[in-house]
C-alpha cells in the first residue's frame, strides 16, 4: 500500500511536467517503453534493482542506454527513482501515470474479449454503442479467449457484461445446481 502510494506521487508529479510540456502521450509511451525494457530482461532488471551497485554506474547506464532517445522528463524521472532508491516502484509508476492521463483525458479501460478476433467495423460500432449508451469516452483493449465459445464479454471499469456462450452455460449450470439443493 505504501509503495503504491508513493508511486501515485511520482506518477502524479510526473505527469504534470508531461502536461506542462504538453508532451503527456510521448511522456507515457516512453516510460513505458523503458519499464517493459527493464522488466523483459532478467539481467537487466537485476542490474536495476540490485541495491549492491552504486547510483553512480546506474545513472550512468541509463544516460547512456535512453539518454538521446527519450524525452528530457523520462530521462530524469528514471535517474531520480534511482538517486532515490525507489527503481522497483517503476512498473507501478508506468501503471499510476496511464490511469491519472486516462481520466484527464477523461477515458475510462474497456475490454471486449470475444472467441475470435472481431473486424475493426464490428468493433467500432461496439465501442460507439457503449460510448453513447454510458456517455463516456473508452480506451478499448481486445482480448480473444476461444474458450468463449462465441458472443462476447465487455468489461468496464468494474462493470462486467457477459454475453458469451460460456457465460450462458455458466448461469444455466448455476440455477440448476440451485434449484436441485
Amino acid at each position: 500500500m505504501a509503495e503504491e502510494k508513493a508511486a501515485r506521487r511520482y506518477a502524479t508529479a510526473i505527469f504534470e511536467l508531461a502536461r506542462d510540456a504538453k508532451a503527456e502521450t510521448r511522456i507515457g509511451e516512453e516510460l513505458k517503453s523503458i519499464s517493459d525494457a527493464i522488466e523483459g530482461d532478467p539481467t537487466l532488471h537485476g542490474f536495476f534493482v540490485s541495491p549492491v551497485l552504486s547510483r553512480t554506474l546506474k545513472e550512468r547506464a541509463l544516460t547512456a542506454s535512453f539518454g538521446t532517445n527519450v524525452h528530457e522528463i523520462v530521462l530524469n524521472s528514471v535517474v531520480l527513482l534511482v538517486r532515490k532508491r525507489r527503481e522497483t516502484l517503476l512498473a507501478e509508476i508506468v501503471r499510476q501515470y496511464h490511469a491519472i492521463e486516462r481520466a484527464a483525458r477523461g477515458g475510462e479501460p474497456l475490454t471486449v474479449t470475444t472467441a475470435t478476433a472481431l473486424s475493426a467495423g464490428d468493433l467500432d460500432a461496439l465501442v460507439k454503442q457503449l460510448e453513447t449508451r454510458f456517455g463516456k469516452k473508452f480506451d478499448v483493449e481486445t482480448n480473444v479467449d476461444p474458450h468463449a465459445i462465441g458472443g462476447v464479454r465487455v468489461m468496464m471499469g468494474d462493470r462486467l457484461i457477459d454475453a458469451t456462450v460460456a457465460g450462458r452455460l455458466d448461469d444455466l449450470a448455476r440455477n440448476l445446481f440451485a434449484q436441485r439443493t
